[in-house]
């Protein structure tokens, strides 16, 4: 029984595409403006044996939840720390009154130029420029620093740029510069318990080079 069915399956396949194309090939000529894919559900899929020109974009599987994930570019830097810092929620203020995506606290706004922490909080746009403001400020203080570290194995992690401003971005770059230059044994800890050293090792082998030293970077509105 099964058999049959199979066969007449195969039948009716084989009438459809000698139908189909007996169709095609008497009007040589389509009006392809009769045909449409809206409303079609259509998978794209991009193969991951193929390096991107940039190597700065991956794709992961088709058919899931979920965006291109990012590498080791300055966007994966960022989107990264903004993770870890807030889950990358522009309206959070955590139990110690750190604000935003990148969790700032007021007085480091003060030193970018923000003044009004609610303005901050609400203004997506301006967390984004504060964010990169502080880290040029960060590696024009650093400067010194990771020309001298990067490259160097401190507690077992070997130092980066990235590995560094993302430390900054933690703990200060003040913090960051006693961590260093003691090779570790000064260290800090953040009220969550978030070493200088785990932040050193998450954020290691980002491309910073976006970020350029800046000793008067600000964020502004306009």
């Amino acid at each position: 029984m099964i058999k049959n069915i199979a066969s007449f399956f195969a039948l009716s396949l084989t009438i459809y595409y000698s139908l189909l194309f007996v169709s095609f090939s008497k009007d040589e000529s389509i009006d392809l403006s009769k045909y449409s894919t809206k409303g079609m559900m259509l998978n794209y899929t991009v193969s991951q044996g193929e390096d991107l020109a940039d190597n700065s974009v991956s794709f992961i599987e088709p058919n899931t939840a979920y965006s291109p994930y990012l590498n080791k570019c300055f966007i994966g830097f960022k989107e990264a720390l903004a993770f870890k810092e807030s889950g990358g929620d522009y309206f959070t203020v955590n139990t110690f009154g750190y604000l935003g995506k990148y969790q700032f606290g007021k007085e480091t706004l003060k030193m970018i130029g923000i003044n009004n922490p609610n303005l901050f909080l609400n203004n997506p746009e301006l967390q984004e420029k504060a964010f990169i403001a502080n880290l040029e400020r960060n590696k024009w203080i650093l400067r010194r620093d990771i020309k001298q570290f990067v490259g160097k194995r401190i507690n077992g992690v070997v130092v980066t740029e990235s590995g560094i401003l993302a430390a900054a971005h933690l703990a200060g770059a003040g913090s960051v510069k006693k961590y260093l230059r003691s090779y570790g044994a000064v260290g800090f800890t953040d009220g969550y318990g978030t070493s200088i050293q785990y932040y050193m090792k998450k954020f290691s082998g980002y491309d910073t080079s976006f970020a350029k030293p800046n000793r008067f970077a600000k964020a502004t509105t306009i």
